[in-house]
């Protein structure tokens, strides 16, 4: 079994529908969708959810106004500024601490040194994970709720039971779309996956985040390639792009020019190749015609 991650380096580079392409390209795989802070993958492939899990990912803490003394502990040794004095009177005092969820922390503090015992820890809900059948097999994806911690954590969830996934089912490869940055979602979609695909489009802002991304790949010892989406919108970046590549050991196997039809598949939610047979789709095609051996031997 095999693992193919596809990157970006910086949000808006065309990642996730050239992912969409290569699932309708590749047989026998899993499709992931590790972008679960602002997944988008399952615009395409209308997913129906045949598993659904809860996911925890820290711990949430509030305090009880009607154990609430007012005393201020919590306030005085809270390191977020999570604790305002404004919470609701309780009939016994006119106001109560409450605890900003934005701010806090969920280290527990508060709750270890509350002599009235007011202050409850208890585990976070903070997301929910699938798996889902698509048109081009199954699919594991998750959704971060707003504000909520541990996103490195729920992109290993899911990748691990996508692992399963592959395994019950027989499939040679689990194809990920992976989040933008080098963050900490990042750095667990890297971590174990066979080789790395980095999509990236040419402006100075991409070079940097390619150079980046390129590091962190090289820090977990996988091997990359690269795709250059929309090349012609400054092909001296692009000329730029591609020779850094190369002086970096990464083969450059896609020159995809910009073209309305990328937006006009998407309207339709459909991938590219599936929606059109032109110029874009027939270099989607070579990308993976060329890519295919590298992660598959």
């Amino acid at each position: 079994m095999k693992e193919l991650t596809v990157i970006s380096g910086k949000g808006g580079t065309g990642k996730t529908s050239i992912v969409a392409s290569l699932a309708v390209l590749a047989e026998n795989k899993v499709l992931v969708d590790c972008d679960v802070d602002a997944p988008d993958l399952h615009l395409i492939m209308e997913p129906k959810t045949v598993e659904r899990q809860i996911f925890v990912g820290g711990r949430e803490v509030r305090i009880l106004p009607g154990h609430c003394t007012a005393c201020g502990k919590c306030e005085e040794i809270c390191q977020f500024d999570a604790v305002f004095f404004d919470g609701p009177g309780n009939g016994i005092i006119p106001k109560t601490f409450r605890i900003d969820q934005i701010a806090c922390e969920g280290c527990g503090v508060c709750a270890h040194f509350c002599a009235e015992h007011a202050i409850e820890s208890k585990d976070a809900h903070s997301g929910e994970w699938y798996v889902s059948e698509t048109r081009y097999g199954p699919m594991v994806h998750a959704r971060l709720f707003p504000a909520r911690e541990n996103t490195g954590k729920l992109v290993s969830t899911v990748r691990k039971r996508a692992n399963q996934l592959a395994k019950e089912l027989s499939l040679g490869l689990i194809l990920v779309d992976g989040p933008p940055g080098i963050g900490c979602p990042v750095i667990s979609s890297l971590s174990g996956t066979d080789h790395i695909l980095i999509v990236t489009e040419p402006t100075l802002s991409a070079l940097h985040d390619l150079r980046r991304v390129h590091q962190l790949a090289t820090h977990f010892g996988v091997k990359c390639s690269v795709c250059l989406n929309k090349c012609d919108l400054n092909l001296e970046v692009a000329d730029e792009i591609e020779a850094m590549a190369r002086r970096e050991g990464m083969p450059v196997l896609a020159r995809i020019a910009y073209d309305n039809v990328v937006t006009e598949a998407q309207v339709e939610g459909k991938a590219v190749v599936e929606f059109s047979d032109g110029a874009v789709s027939k270099e989607i095609k070579s990308l993976w015609s060329k890519l295919a051996p590298i992660v598959l031997g």
